[in-house]
């Protein structure tokens, strides 16, 4: 099984496929994701420092358009966690959350 390491939270393993934000929130980190995973309100964002995960796919980039969020600043490596599944080892840094921003999170996202 993957292992995913969070940046100052530390290290944990998670069921290969399973989606980002799941197993971020299911380890203790309070990421938000407003929009229940539909790649719309841009909230779950993460910054990946290491894997192989930096492609976006097209649900993330038009999500970033919308909400006018400059992408190209984090060097592509801003993605989604509600668009990732999980299929390797992967470092992130989240970059939302319920402590840094104030904010609850929404309706918990689908598997």
């Amino acid at each position: 099984m993957p292992y995913v390491t969070v940046l100052g939270k530390g290290t944990f393993e998670v069921e290969t496929g399973k989606k980002l934000v799941l197993a971020l929130e299911d380890n203790g980190i309070h990421i938000l994701h407003q929009c229940g995973g539909h790649a719309k309100c841009t909230t779950c964002r993460v910054e990946i420092l290491g894997g192989d995960y930096c492609v976006l796919t097209e649900k993330e980039q038009t999500a970033f358009d919308n909400k006018d969020i400059e992408y190209e600043l984090f060097e592509d490596y801003l993605r989604l966690s509600c668009q990732i599944y999980v299929k390797g080892d992967i470092t992130v840094r989240p970059i939302m959350t319920v402590e840094n921003s104030g904010l609850t999170p929404g309706p918990r996202p689908e598997d």
